[in-house]
């Protein structure tokens, strides 16, 4: 960044007339070296106008590296981060104290609600401080993480950029781009026109779509000869939902809404797809469940988009007779009844480390036997905590494994888990199906043992939401050709009868008939209406 230095001279206030190049490269691992600073600007995509404070008083040429300091506050959740950090916000007249809303520093409306950090945040503070007998001026970044596993790719960012933390505890072808603004966050957007080294900040480009570029990526000036950083690791999807637009004449813009949202949190990954039930859509993948929940949330909030969403699922590999695999992150790509025999099916799985107050030991292995755990680890850190660890399949902890633990321990259990391997399982294709046709749309894959209580539960929750209609409807869930749970939502009857005043029984008999062939008749032909409850009811846990 050293280069944004030398064109300091040429930059003005509100367009900055010179082009940078960025390079796309390969993910080979995690950087700890403290100036990897500049990426941060790659986590803010969409700048306005209204949003640039200039304030003239900045000037950046008084800090050198050696009075740079960046750290950031890693914590689990509810502990406190956010507090912390308005209070080093007010520590270094950054912000007048009581000024503004707590949580300074969490802008989304998804974060105040819910009182947690979606995103990390940079603020820049200015302290001054007696150093080596001297008082000099610091430039202090601050990076305030989200404290949720699900959100671990943000940490593991931001301590790339960062010397030290606060731990509160109880090469490719390369693109040229004019930039249009470059300053720093203090915490609002702050035009400075120049970057130097070490710093943190913004940077304003041409980039026209969020595929144009990575966080992770090299920026630098054209025709200048720079190293590559090594970028950061690919995200690795865990959890994968489709959404659908609730109005199908919406998809365009349920498409804006979603590539506006991605340059914002470019851990989604986002493919078309479609739906014989919902039609046009798109297949999400998310780190977990609460970041598909959060996801979901700031569509609705932030762009007005209503969305559909099914089930979620893992990843799942399925080997077949003739040696092939066949990976499925949707379970309706699965053939209900292949030509080819199933093998082998293999189901991701993860290592969890669970502390927990050691009354709730009993209750928690339970929990642990019941999702398929297989207990790794079992001991005791002092007379009050005990620490265990599972093997757990990825599936049975991405619906509502973390409430339930948290539940059962009265919110004093810490839970954390890491990718593993693949491990065989006895799976199978569970569908739904409403008067003998599936619903691709609910489609989900679960192991043997649980699949008659799932479908047994997903057929009664559908029975509650589904209208009645003028024929019988008739909720059946299926594996292959056998039914293994079902339902019958009873027709709305028209009394037929209503004019017969007395008069002979055969006649009120062949009225009767009559209504039962035309039943039967709507019933081949008529169309059954899901509503979105019926949806949203199935994500609450399959």
């Amino acid at each position: 960044m050293a280069s944004l230095y030398r064109a300091s001279k040429s930059l003005k206030s509100h367009r900055v007339p010179f082009n940078l190049l960025h390079i796309n490269t390969k993910p080979l691992r995690f950087d700890t070296a403290a100036y990897l600073n500049p990426i941060f600007g790659w986590t803010q995509c969409q700048f306005f106008a209204s949003q640039f404070r200039e304030d003239p008083s900045i000037d950046l040429n008084q800090f050198p590296s050696d009075r740079i300091r960046n750290f950031s506050i890693i914590a689990h959740v509810d502990h406190g981060k956010s507090t912390l950090a308005d209070r080093l916000l007010e520590l270094t007249a950054t912000i007048r104290k009581g000024h503004g809303q707590p949580q300074y520093l969490d802008k989304l409306q998804v974060e105040r609600e819910r009182g947690i950090t979606v995103k990390a945040q940079t603020a820049t503070m200015f302290h001054r401080h007696n150093y080596l007998g001297t008082d000099a001026n610091f430039l202090l970044n601050l990076i305030d993480t989200p404290g949720h596993v699900d959100f671990s790719y943000e940490v593991s960012r931001s301590l790339a950029a960062c010397q030290g933390v606060l731990l509160v505890v109880d090469a490719a072808q390369g693109q040229s781009y004019e930039v249009s603004d470059v300053g720093i966050m203090h915490p609002e957007l702050t035009q400075t026109g120049i970057l130097l080294t070490g710093q943190v900040g913004y940077v304003v480009s041409g980039m026209r779509s969020t595929q144009e570029a990575r966080v992770g990526d090299t920026l630098y000036q054209t025709k200048c000869t720079v190293e590559p950083l090594p970028g950061f690791k690919p995200v690795k999807h865990m959890v994968f939902s489709g959404l659908y637009p609730a109005d199908g004449s919406d998809f365009e813009a349920l498409s804006h809404a979603i590539e506006r949202l991605t340059c914002n949190d470019a851990s989604v990954s986002v493919t078309k797809e479609s739906s014989s039930a919902l039609g046009l859509g798109f297949r999400c993948g998310f780190l977990g469940l609460l970041h598909m929940d959060v996801f979901h949330q700031r569509l609705e909030q932030e762009h007005g988009a209503h969305v559909i969403s099914t089930v979620p699922t893992v990843p799942y590999i399925f080997e077949y007779s003739d040696g092939s695999k066949l990976q499925v992150q949707n379970p309706a790509m699965l053939p209900s009844n292949p030509k080819m025999r199933v093998t082998t099916c293999w189901e991701p799985t993860v290592i969890a480390t669970i502390i927990i107050p050691s009354e709730y030991v009993g209750a928690i292995i339970t929990l642990c036997s019941e999702r398929r755990g297989e207990q790794l680890e079992y001991s005791f850190i002092d007379s009050q905590r005990a620490l265990m660890k599972y093997r757990l399949p990825l599936r049975e902890i991405v619906v509502d494994f973390y409430n339930e633990l948290k539940s059962l321990t009265s919110g004093y259990a810490s839970f954390d888990y890491e990718e593993a391997d693949y491990q065989a399982a006895d799976l199978v294709k569970l569908d739904i199906l409403l008067n003998g046709q599936p619903v691709d749309a609910m489609a989900t894959i679960v192991h043997r043992s649980k699949a008659q209580r799932v479908g047994r539960e997903l057929v009664e929750k559908l029975k509650k939401f589904i209208d009645r209609q003028m024929f019988e409807i008739t909720i059946q869930a299926a594996i292959g050709q056998k039914i293994i749970a079902r339902e019958t939502v009873s027709a709305m009857r028209k009394n037929v009868l209503a004019k017969c005043y007395g008069g002979d029984a055969t006649r009120k008999k062949k009225l009767l008939e009559k209504q039962k062939e035309g039943k039967k008749r709507m019933k081949r032909v008529g169309s059954v209406d899901i509503p979105q409850e019926a949806f949203h009811e199935l994500l609450k846990g399959s």
